[in-house]
């Protein structure tokens, strides 16, 4: 029994998921209490109801004692976690045991991932955002709230079955010789020719990525690209995986399949096969995955326009039709947030998925957008502090800088348009009260017009990338023709390849190389922190397939040790500890954070700091905890470049400790060798 919710500080609805079987329970509760003859209400307004006594209790403890609640577990063993983000309210609720408080709280600050990079800067308007969350219009809500429920399904998905959104960190296919080649394809090929013709409308290639399933097959950034940091890259390859899902049962390789591939180690090739046949390319229908989404009513006759409405969501989405998406980029005047970009999502074939990152003409605008928030959000804390204190002073001197940059920036917006009017008028009284002769001048009073000039950004920012401008704004993307040539021509690339890439995808690293060095060793994961990437052998445990670990009971036993080993290693590393040993019967569990400098000379440990229980979850998709420890880590190392590596291992119980260390030190070292698994 699982929910997620949204609501706004007015205990209004702002979004909700709920699992089939906590539907089921709450509206059976309802209809106990329901007279005889009464229909049921919409299961938005059940949803709404119930949940109503606990956002306006939150609401008024924080009100009343500055400070909430965290979570609660109630009478029927239901686990409650709650987290306030600006002026919404996320709640998470397990009620089956599946998940654990920190799973929930992953959950909630993932799902604010997703909506940042789907709604940007509007994010950091509580009315804006409202407004996004909750159109007015109600096949557009029931539209919008289906692709959050389906983006958080396949989060949940892949977080219960790929290592890399366990670990969370990026794979990419070891095969040096065809991901070199697919790089250099997509450079002196592939993007040169799109950000060279006529069709691109001013957007501008700045990454392409080919995926199979969930692994990185090669990837390229152009010179004038930002580097993509390892937690958008997650959330965009969960947005590709909810547009094309994997489907376990088709892509799952055959016997023959396996065998050639079982044994693959740094040593073992591959020779394609002659091209196959037109059957073989059949790449438009998207498989579909089980796990039915909840409907919001229970009326038969809506019910029914819901089914189709959802048949219709799930169909495979026009690929020429890109997703705005809201990216971190960091420029040579700094790090910007939540900058707008075009996504690109182009099916090759079932399994495989060329992605292209965009840059649109008016991002420029964006980043001014962001610089003034920045300057007016310094102004409203600082004045917060005291008028007298020597920070306002900066403050003024900061926005005195800005204000002759704000007047060029809404005159080139021009007076037309109802948000620029309005934003005018607001910054218009803003510096009658700061700068006028015997105005109020920077003081609290001055506070709630911050918060005006900074919700009138947002609108800014909202009408310039989030609003559809009509048949206007349709020639302002990569043409259909231009995406065609692309598909066509990575198409024509991996043609002999795409059945060993499906293959290979399931058994990327197999276990077979390491046991005749590493004996007793089951299992292992290692990360590299600083650059976002990972190495493991292949963990996929289904009916049809038979891997290393076996078929049945002891494979899915083993998947569910590593998966409790993960949660296991982050409670310590939240209470400071970087290196856990456990025995755990047959089992002897390894795991080991450490730091190197460039040259791979292995730093002393250092402290590593403590984090409170409801802190931000340890990982690289919701909060790139890994980057703040570097940064931590780095004062006592000026001048020298610092990496992060993280080791798990699973042992026979059975082999000496004292070996089982030797082997996690050999191992660690001989992961990272560049003959070996190239990841760069």
């Amino acid at each position: 029994m699982k929910c997620l919710l949204i609501a706004s500080e007015s205990a209004e609805v702002l979004f909700h998921w709920t699992d089939l079987e906590f539907q089921q329970n709450v509206q059976e509760q309802y209809e106990v209490s329901q007279e005889e003859g009464e229909g049921l209400p919409a299961f938005e307004d059940i949803i709404s109801t119930l949940f109503a006594p606990i956002i306006i209790s939150c609401s008024t403890m924080v009100d009343r004692q500055g400070d909430g609640y965290t979570s609660f577990t109630t009478e029927d063993n239901h686990t409650y976690v709650l987290h306030q983000f600006d002026e919404c309210l996320y709640i998470a609720v397990n009620g089956d045991g599946e998940e654990k408080e920190d799973d929930l709280r992953r959950k909630l600050y993932v799902m604010k991932k997703m909506i940042e990079v789907m709604f940007g800067m509007v994010t950091l308007s509580g009315n804006l955002l409202r407004r996004e969350l909750r159109p007015q219009d109600t096949e557009q809500r029931a539209r919008l709230w289906k692709n959050l429920q389906s983006l958080l399904e396949t989060y949940s998905h892949l977080r219960e079955n790929d290592q890399s959104y366990l670990v969370e960190a990026v794979e990419r296919l070891i095969h040096p010789t065809l991901c070199e080649q697919c790089i250099e394809f997509l450079e002196r090929r592939l993007v040169q020719q799109l950000n060279s013709s006529t069709e691109r409308a001013g957007e501008e290639v700045l990454h392409a990525f080919i995926l199979v399933h969930t692994k990185l097959l090669a990837f390229y950034s152009s010179r004038n690209a930002s580097t993509l940091t390892t937690s958008d890259l997650l959330a965009l390859i969960v947005m590709a995986q909810n547009m094309y899902p994997s489907n376990g049962e088709l892509d799952e390789p055959n016997a023959e399949d396996v065998e050639s591939t079982s044994g693959s180690g740094p040593e073992s090739f591959y020779t394609p096969e002659p091209s196959p046949s037109s059957r073989d390319s059949d790449g438009s229908e998207k498989p579909v995955r089980g796990g039915t989404p909840v409907f919001e009513f229970v009326d038969p006759d809506i019910q029914m326009a819901e089914d189709s409405l959802h048949t219709l969501e799930i169909s495979p989405p026009d690929p020429s039709t890109p997703r705005r998406v809201f990216l971190e980029v960091s420029h040579k005047d700094g790090l910007f947030p939540m900058m707008p970009h075009s996504m690109y999502c182009l099916p090759l074939w079932p399994g495989i998925t060329l992605v292209l990152l965009t840059k649109i003409p008016t991002s420029a605008v964006a980043m001014s957008v962001y610089k003034f928030l920045e300057a007016f959000n310094k102004l409203e804390n600082r004045l917060k502090e005291g008028q007298g204190s020597s920070a306002v002073a900066r403050s003024q001197l900061n926005i005195h800088e800005v204000r002759s940059k704000l007047d060029k920036f809404i005159k080139a917006l021009g007076p037309s348009e109802l948000q620029s009017a309005q934003l005018q008028n607001v910054w218009t009284e803003f510096k009658n009260r700061a700068f006028a002769r015997g105005g109020p001048g920077f003081n609290k009073d001055l506070i709630p017009w911050c918060k005006n000039m900074k919700t009138q950004l947002c609108g800014i920012y909202r009408q310039c990338f989030l609003t559809d401008s009509g048949p206007a704004d349709i020639p302002r993307r990569l043409s259909p023709a231009l995406q065609e040539r692309a598909q066509a021509m990575i198409q024509e690339k991996l043609m002999d390849w795409k059945d060993f890439l499906l293959v290979k995808s399931k058994r990327n690293i197999t276990m077979v190389s390491y046991l005749e060095d590493f004996p007793g060793l089951i299992h292992f994961i290692c990360v590299d922190r600083s650059s976002g990437h990972m190495i493991a052998p292949s963990l996929n445990i289904t009916e049809r397939a038979t891997s290393e670990l076996g078929k049945g009971p002891l494979a899915h036993y083993i998947k569910s040790k590593v998966w409790g080993l993960v949660r296991t290693t982050r409670h310590y590393l939240q209470k400071g500890y970087s290196t856990v040993t456990l025995r755990d019967g047959d089992f002897y569990f390894c795991y080991f954070l450490w730091f190197e400098n460039e040259t791979g000379y292995k730093l002393e440990a250092g402290d590593i700091p403590t984090l409170p229980d409801d802190s931000a979850p340890i990982g690289m998709l919701a909060w790139d905890y890994y980057r703040k420890l570097l940064r931590y880590y780095s004062k006592n190392h000026q001048g020298e470049t610092v990496k992060c590596y993280e080791l798990l291992t699973v042992h026979l119980g059975v082999i000496p400790s004292e070996i089982i260390l030797q082997h996690c030190r050999q191992l660690a070292s001989k992961l990272w060798e560049p003959s070996r698994n190239p990841l760069l």
